[in-house]
């Protein structure tokens, strides 16, 4: 199968480009590589996945991996209606993975433009990409963040996610409206899948998880928002995965030519709790400083997955302190701590 996957230098792109490569997959890989966070890990993970990082610099300079002959690369931003349109019309994909956003609550308060262009702007490109140039499926990003301030738990995809409390979850319900339109109007399948905090290794220098290991470390204070009474479904990058490339490649009779569905660990973890067990990976005990909620943030989260497991057998594997630990070893070994 022939799959785009965009946002291939971010966090999951990057474990979604190892899986479908190592299925036997024809990948190609687009990103914008922008410097929300340190675009060197953007450039390790493309290392990791076999992309010279000279050639890899370059707008729109195809580059193929040293390590995988059916992955290609090039750094293309989505809001680049030209060259978004030119890809299409030369690989004419079949299936459509779409991770490229901008990413996190917190930034959207302070840079909103940049949600409405990669958000918003940019997937309208990718919409239109799928719609011109006959691709049969595609597979988009959510979030959990659509489900706002929602008091019942676990959150159903048949909630009522019409009161977003950031830019970011605006951004996102957005993008299944659209998703839902273009389906409709132009025939072909949507999939998105709301994510529920994703974590591990080559995760996001700006998720609690990251910044919390980051500031044990170095014997920094961590903030603790909502004085630890916070509850968030931790789901493992690999059950995550697992699930995405599994939308992705089976064949499904019939396919809705619109479908959601929540993609997360089917339980919520306590902040508190969450912490300690950072705490017991890196044998190190952590400073706290006790903040207030953060505006956007909302206090807890919980998936209900009953319908990816009864569609596409999805089923999470990895326990908190399992997928802890194998952070915290990569992180170390990342940062070169003894």
């Amino acid at each position: 199968m022939k799959i785009l996957v965009t946002g291939a230098a971010g966090f999951i792109g990057f474990h979604t480009c190892l899986k479908l490569v190592s299925q036997g997959h024809e990948v190609y890989g687009i990103d914008n590589i922008n410097d929300y966070y340190d675009p060197k890990l953007k450039f390790d993970r493309l290392k990791e996945l076999g992309f010279d990082e000279t050639k890899s610099k370059l707008f729109k300079n195809e580059v193929q991996s040293a390590k995988f002959n059916s992955l290609r690369f090039s750094r293309i931003d989505l809001v680049d209606t030209k060259s978004i349109d030119n890809l299409f019309k030369k690989e004419q994909f079949e299936v459509v993975c779409n991770l490229a956003a901008q990413a996190g609550v917190r930034y959207s308060i302070e840079n909103p433009k940049a949600y409405i262009d990669s958000n918003i702007s940019g997937f309208l490109n990718i919409l239109e990409g799928c719609r011109n140039h006959k691709v049969k499926h595609l597979v988009y990003a959510s979030s959990s963040s659509v489900y706002g301030e929602n008091n019942k738990v676990p959150f159903e995809t048949t909630d009522n996610v019409d009161h977003p409390i950031s830019l970011y979850a605006a951004t996102k319900k957005s993008n299944e409206l659209m998703a839902h339109t273009y389906g409709h109007l132009y025939g072909f399948n949507t999939t998105g899948l709301r994510f529920f905090t994703v974590y591990g290794p080559w995760g996001r220098p700006d998720m609690a998880y990251f910044l919390f290991t980051d500031a044990i470390c170095n014997d920094r204070p961590i903030k603790v928002f909502n004085n630890g009474k916070m509850e968030r479904d931790f789901t493992y990058i690999d059950d995550i995965v697992n699930g995405l490339v599994n939308v992705i490649v089976k064949n499904m009779e019939n396919r809705a030519h619109y479908k959601l569905y929540n993609i997360g660990n089917n339980m919520s973890e306590n902040l508190n709790d969450f912490i300690y067990t950072i705490e017991e990976a890196l044998g190190k005990k952590a400073k706290k400083k006790k903040c207030k909620m953060q505006p956007g943030d909302v206090p807890k989260t919980h998936a209900d997955i009953t319908q990816l497991m009864k569609d596409y057998n999805f089923k999470p594997t990895v326990k908190i302190n399992t997928g802890i630990k194998n952070f915290v070893n990569w992180f170390k070994s990342y940062k070169n701590i003894i």
